[in-house]
């Protein structure tokens, strides 16, 4: 067998532990799989960097769970996806590894928010390269035209989650604060799709300062779903996606720190490794 036709884990790249929200659904949606996770701890947040910036850490992360023997990797962070994953798919793996896949969370999400809203009217709470990027709108707009969607970037938030700040007055300041000025820009807004992997993580918060009402929408089951749907049409990636139930975790800072966060924020005890691109 080939180095592109080889057989391993899924791989799940973010750029810290956003990710693992994604991760966590992944694992309930497809038990026995194997996975392995990578968070660029030591770069984060993506949120504010270039568009070239981006591309070439993602590209890094991709590299190195192929190295992994990764048939697919998924890119669980709205940044990357929004920022590196077309280029990715269209330029770098046909000359990288033709036979494996590169995925984001974008579309996905986009394909199910019509039915979630009675209004039409949407927000998405987004990272700022997330946001400048268009993504959202340019998908929601091939999809569902008569959607009227407002964004609005919360570059704080990320940070918030990475410091381990999540749910104390000072992260309710700044999440009341967004929350705030997307609904004075449309009050019609009925759903609020929160648009980066690690904003579930300040959920308790969010729902404490969002207007009665509207319907708060976290990507991680609709993600999971969706990669579930994709790998039962396409036998040719799951059949090379192995199945012992292990997983492997990787950060690019100290594992000590990351432990101790995913004990904290996910009440789970892992071993992480450092990996270096």
């Amino acid at each position: 067998m080939s180095k592109d036709l080889c057989k391993g884990p899924i791989g799940v790249f973010d750029s810290g532990y956003g990710g693992m929200t994604i991760l966590r659904e992944f694992v309930r949606t497809l038990p026995g799989y194997d996975f392995i996770y990578l968070g660029d701890n030591a770069r984060t947040p993506y949120g504010n960097r270039s568009f070239e910036t981006i591309y070439a850490y993602t590209l890094d992360a991709v590299k190195l769970l192929f190295g992994m023997d990764c048939p697919l990797v998924i890119l669980a962070c709205n940044t990357a996806s929004s920022r590196a994953l077309r280029t990715i798919q269209q330029r770098d793996l046909p000359v990288l590894a033709p036979s494996r896949r590169v995925l984001g969370v974008i579309r996905p999400t986009v394909e199910v928010l019509d039915a979630l809203s009675k209004t039409k009217h949407l927000g998405v709470m987004g990272t700022l390269g997330t946001v400048s990027s268009n993504s959202y709108p340019l998908e929601i707009n091939k999809l569902f035209p008569h959607i009227i969607l407002t964004q609005e970037p919360c570059p704080i938030w990320v940070p918030l989650v990475e410091n381990g700040e999540i749910d104390n007055p000072g992260s309710d300041y700044f999440v009341k604060q967004h929350l705030d000025r997307i609904m004075e820009r449309d009050p019609q807004i009925d759903v609020l799709l929160l648009a980066c992997t690690h904003y579930p993580l300040l959920l308790n918060s969010i729902n404490r300062h969002a207007p009665p009402g509207v319907t708060i929408v976290p990507q991680d089951r609709i993600v999971a779903e969706s990669l579930s749907d994709y790998l039962s049409r396409h036998r040719e990636i799951d059949e090379r996606c192995t199945r012992n139930g292990a997983i492997v975790y990787y950060t690019t800072d100290s594992t000590e720190m990351f432990d101790a966060s995913c004990r904290s924020l996910f009440g789970i005890d892992i071993e992480s490794k450092r990996i270096a691109f």
